[in-house]
């Protein structure tokens, strides 16, 4: 299993190298993690959720947040109904609404839980409209997306055994055959 972690932490690297090409951590952005740290290591989603994976996965994100100065929200699962944990100064920032729910690994996830554990003064927000999203094993990000979303191909196709979706946005476009766009 130590092995599978050593994979998990050079998938994540391999990934944000390639994401720092294409200028996805850009400061102030908003950027949503979803991830089930069971399908990282394997199994079925939401049926052996992974305390060490998301500690990996924990660590890696808040680091690049902290550094370039990104609003960082994770995903919750379905049975908290995909709600966000992240910090009072994003949910204040971003004129969020606050929901009452401590996530868990039965309902949340190791990686929410986590990171309900490890912020500073957690909340947990109904929603959100993110520039930016990583999907780490198929959690439906979408929900938390900006409309227009658009893929980031990247060489990492999975992030241990769980396949990773990434995501940009862009504004919508509108006007008609007269309209010019950049």
């Amino acid at each position: 299993m130590k092995d599978a972690f050593v994979r998990l932490k050079s998938d994540l690297q391999t990934l944000t190298d390639d994401l720092y090409k294409t200028d996805f951590f850009t400061p102030q952005k908003v950027l949503v993690i979803g991830c089930s740290t069971s399908e990282t290591i394997g199994e079925h989603i939401g049926k052996n959720s992974s305390d060490e994976a998301a500690e990996v996965i924990y660590k890696h994100f808040s680091e690049i947040a902290a550094g370039e100065n990104i609003h960082l929200l994770f995903q919750g699962c379905e049975h908290i109904n995909r709600s966000l944990t992240t910090s009072r100064h994003t949910m204040e920032t971003l004129n969020l609404e606050e929901v009452t729910v401590v996530p868990h690994k039965e309902a949340g996830g190791s990686l929410s839980e986590l990171a309900y554990k490890e912020i500073a003064d957690p909340v947990v927000v109904e929603s959100v409209t993110a520039d930016r999203g990583i999907d780490i094993g198929q959690t439906l990000i979408g929900m938390h997306m900006k409309h227009v979303a658009i893929p980031v191909r990247t060489s990492v196709k999975k992030v241990g055994k769980a396949v990773v979706t990434i995501a940009t946005t862009r504004p919508k476009l509108v006007g008609g055959p007269r309209a010019h766009y950049k």
